[in-house]
């Protein structure tokens, strides 16, 4: 498989040749940025750890070039911090035991240009060999412009599939903005309790933001611990960790509705919540 960039980077922990290695995925996640698929998509990660049946993808879309950074990679160029990050998110793969990672080295700037269409071929091209059966990506009401973008060319790529090789659920995890918000209804709920010190391990491997002054590693943990505890409020807890999710099939199924117009109705439905409840406790007169 040629990707557009010369410089696109394929791994295989367990040596096979990388399309073999893609045939078999059943859980594929894209990120934008390095260490962005073990926060959000580590549901298939787990799901598909010490098994023979389910093997997981990772496809990372950027370069990692903008990162933060302070203490020993403080006076680090772009490029240095590139190969670091690229180091990172193959050992995230042998550790979480991937079925294969991608990564595409495109920059942000180019993920974010609607008319850059390489990115679209070049997930369609994937997609397209490992005809996964999940999908996780970003989730469209991201507050960071390169997760949504890349949300979105996915999205792109995906509707080009023909029916029978879509996959059967595409879910739009949280990163950089929490799904809480998101109506109980509507959320996708998606278990990250199983082996923890894998959930541990697999953000902590990534020294290049921990140490450069972003605690990812905790934030990580925190979020999914407060998830579970604060989905219901009437129970004990089910889950020792949880990341939301919302389901983007529908976006697949009807190939002409827009994302503005399908997130703006998780929305209407959070507001319609809010206001009805206050309009029931508010004193009358």
């Amino acid at each position: 498989m040629n990707f557009h960039n010369a410089t696109a980077d394929t791994f295989v922990p367990d040596g096979r040749p990388f399309e073999d290695a893609l045939r078999r995925t059943t859980h594929l996640a894209v990120g934008a940025h390095q260490d962005d698929i073990e926060i959000m998509a580590y549901n298939g990660i787990a799901s598909c750890f010490g098994r023979s049946d389910r093997w997981m993808t990772g496809v990372t879309v950027t370069n990692g070039a903008g990162s933060a950074r302070t203490g020993v990679y403080a006076d680090f160029t772009d490029e240095q911090m590139m190969q670091v990050r690229r180091r990172e998110q193959r050992k995230a793969a042998f550790v979480g035991d991937y079925a294969a990672q991608v990564q595409l080295d495109y920059t942000s700037s180019q993920v974010k240009d609607p008319k850059v269409g390489e990115v679209v071929e070049d997930l369609f091209s994937i997609f397209q060999v490992a005809q996964p059966q999940v999908v996780y990506l970003h989730n469209p009401a991201d507050k960071h412009d390169t997760h949504v973008a890349v949300c979105l060319r996915a999205l792109e790529a995906l509707r080009r599939l023909p029916a029978e090789q879509q996959p059967e659920q595409v879910y739009g995890c949280e990163v950089w903005r929490s799904l809480d918000w998101v109506h109980d209804q509507d959320k996708v709920v998606l278990s990250a309790s199983a082996y923890p010190n894998l959930a541990a391990a697999l953000v902590g491997l990534y020294d290049s933001q921990i140490s450069g002054g972003k605690r990812y590693d905790l934030a990580t943990a925190g979020r999914r611990l407060a998830n579970a505890t604060y989905l219901e409020s009437h129970a004990t807890d089910v889950e020792s960790a949880v990341t939301y999710a919302v389901d983007l099939k529908p976006l697949l199924e009807s190939p002409t509705l827009s994302v503005e117009e399908f997130m703006f109705t998780y929305m209407e439905r959070f507001f319609e919540d809010v206001r009805d409840r206050l309009r029931r406790l508010t004193k009358a007169g």
